[in-house]
This record gives C-alpha cells, sequence and structure tokens, in this order.
C-alpha cells in the first residue's frame, strides 16, 4: 500500500497532478481543494488512494490526510464511486462538506453532479456520526489562491477539468464564461467551484 508520493510536481491540472518521486512520474487524480493547496508549489507530498479493478488501476492523491478520510468515508457509501467522491470533494471544502452532513443538508448535497435524492440520503445516514472523527486531524494543506486574472486560458482549464468530471463541453463553457464575466478576479478553481453548483 503506498501511503504519499512526495517529489517535483511535473504536471498539474484541477483534476490530475503527475509526481515526479525518484524518475517515475505518478498520475493521481485530485480534488480542487488538493489543487488549491498545492498550486505553484514546486514540489508535494500527496497522501494515496490505490483504486484497483480488474479493469483498472487508479491513484487518488490528497493534500491532507482529512481530505483523504472523507474520501474513503464517501466512498464506503453504497453507489459513491471514486470519481463521484472527488467531484464532491471539488465542490466542498471539508468543514463544508462536514457541515452539511452533520447538518443533514440533502439540498446542499444533490447539487453535485452524480447525487442524486437517494445519495444524499444515505450520505448522511451512514456518515453523520463518522464525519467529526474525519475532521478530527488537522489539516496540512496550504490556503488557497485567490489571485488570479480571468483570461482565454484560465476559461480553458476550468472546461477542460468540467468535461473530464462528466460534464459536457458546451454547457461548462457556457457556464464557465458567465462566471468569469460576473467576476473576473477569480481563481480557476473557484471558477470550477461555482459550476459545479450550477451545471
Amino acid at each position: 500500500m503506498i501511503e504519499y508520493i512526495r517529489g517535483t510536481i511535473a504536471e498539474l491540472t484541477p483534476t490530475q497532478a503527475v509526481i515526479d518521486c525518484g524518475g517515475v512520474g505518478y498520475g493521481l487524480s485530485i480534488s480542487l481543494n488538493t489543487y488549491s493547496a498545492i498550486q505553484g508549489q514546486r514540489e508535494a507530498r500527496l497522501y494515496v488512494y490505490e483504486s484497483i479493478r480488474e479493469d483498472a488501476y487508479q491513484l487518488f492523491g490528497f493534500a491532507s490526510r482529512q481530505e483523504r478520510e472523507l474520501f474513503l468515508l464517501l466512498i464506503s457509501v453504497a453507489s459513491i464511486g471514486g470519481q463521484t467522491a472527488r467531484t464532491v470533494l471539488s465542490a466542498f471544502t471539508p468543514a463544508e462538506l462536514a457541515a452539511a452532513i452533520r447538518s443533514e443538508n440533502e439540498r446542499m448535497l444533490r447539487s453535485v453532479k452524480g447525487i442524486g435524492p437517494k445519495a444524499a440520503q444515505r450520505i448522511i445516514v451512514e456518515l453523520k456520526d463518522k464525519i467529526p472523527l474525519a475532521l478530527g486531524e488537522t489539516t496540512d494543506a496550504a490556503p488557497a489562491s485567490t489571485a488570479a486574472v480571468a483570461n482565454k486560458e484560465i476559461v480553458e482549464e476550468a472546461v477542460a477539468a468540467l468535461t473530464m468530471l462528466g460534464f459536457p463541453p458546451a454547457p461548462s463553457q457556457k457556464t464557465v464564461l458567465a462566471i468569469v464575466k460576473d467576476s473576473p478576479t477569480l481563481a480557476v478553481e473557484q471558477i470550477i467551484k461555482q459550476a459545479l453548483k450550477m451545471l
């Protein structure tokens, strides 16, 4: 089992990080929270969850143990897979997600793509009593970057990330452009978070 990978950030997008460790490039699927935490850094240490199936082997990376613990709790719920859990963790910060579950805010959970009424109810019922344990550790994630200039590259990056998360390109671009028009100084991760709640 891989506990964490530490190395140079070779490539970074809002949905994936490639960490060069000892000459081997590890591709890890990441959430927006992790992207925010390691953006602008030369090196990073990502805590790892290995998803091993007959037809696929995938690594998920997290900037903090806290986020990984939330991910593990989410995928322990029936019908919540790794990609859906990553989308949930991209839509909310760990604190926001914990608050939504503890307050039984089903509507907030349903705002995430892939989370219907039944899934939202299952998350609340199964995780409500476990969430305080998940948030017991302090986070080792760095604060999110908030300063960015809205331009063509940011729009393209946001649309690409949303497409990788399963949203059609055309509506994604329309939504991102609307957000950028209203708030031109938002960072790319903030644009994606808003778009996740609008699509």
